[in-house]
């Protein structure tokens, strides 16, 4: 990897924003205290720990229908070998049952944050009420996983039309009607 990526960047840029907080987060299994908490504090050195067969399944499921953009996923083979994911499959729909595959993505010993954008045919973002992401092999052929956080990015709307593009106001009297409160 030539750049260690970082998907704070585009929420501090205001391009994106993080939308995960406003889900419900559901696990297939997992080991007492390695869970949707550790998953979600925002710490690399804390993950969730898959308990049962393959696959392992991750669901998010939003109140409204959700524009989705992007999932970055953040795996450390250096301290997880065997735990840590070799394929992901990225599913979406309303529910579970009528989830389709949008996205697989192949990773070999993976360190850091991982990428994987949501598209549609139209090479445009996806609006969903579920996104389920489901490790279906990891490497070594090991049987449980580790994923360390998951983050989903919405793209930010445009923020409306500016003023100036309309008229420019240059009396002192006009100028008050130049910004909207």
């Amino acid at each position: 990897m030539t750049e260690e990526l970082d998907p704070v960047v585009n929420e501090r840029l205001g391009k994106v924003r993080e939308v995960g907080n406003q889900a419900i987060w559901s696990l297939s299994s997992c080991k007492p205290g390695f869970g949707v908490e550790q998953l979600r504090d925002d710490r690399n050195d804390t993950y969730w720990q898959s308990d049962g067969q393959l696959p392992h399944l991750v669901n998010i499921q939003f109140q409204r229908k959700t524009t989705i953009s992007d999932i970055y996923i953040y795996t450390d083979y250096k301290l997880d070998e065997s735990y840590t994911p070799s394929r992901i499959s990225i599913r979406v729909g309303t529910h579970f049952n009528d989830l389709q595959e949008v996205e697989v993505k192949m990773l070999s010993e993976p360190s850091g944050w991982v990428h994987i954008p949501i598209k549609d045919i139209r090479d445009k973002p996806i609006r969903v009420f579920m996104i389920q992401i489901a490790v279906t092999s990891n490497h070594q052929n090991g049987r449980d996983t580790h994923m360390r956080q998951i983050k989903i990015h919405s793209p930010v709307e445009g923020l409306g039309i500016a003023m100036d593009n309309f008229a420019k106001f240059s009396s002192v009297a006009c100028q008050q009607y130049a910004t909207i409160r």
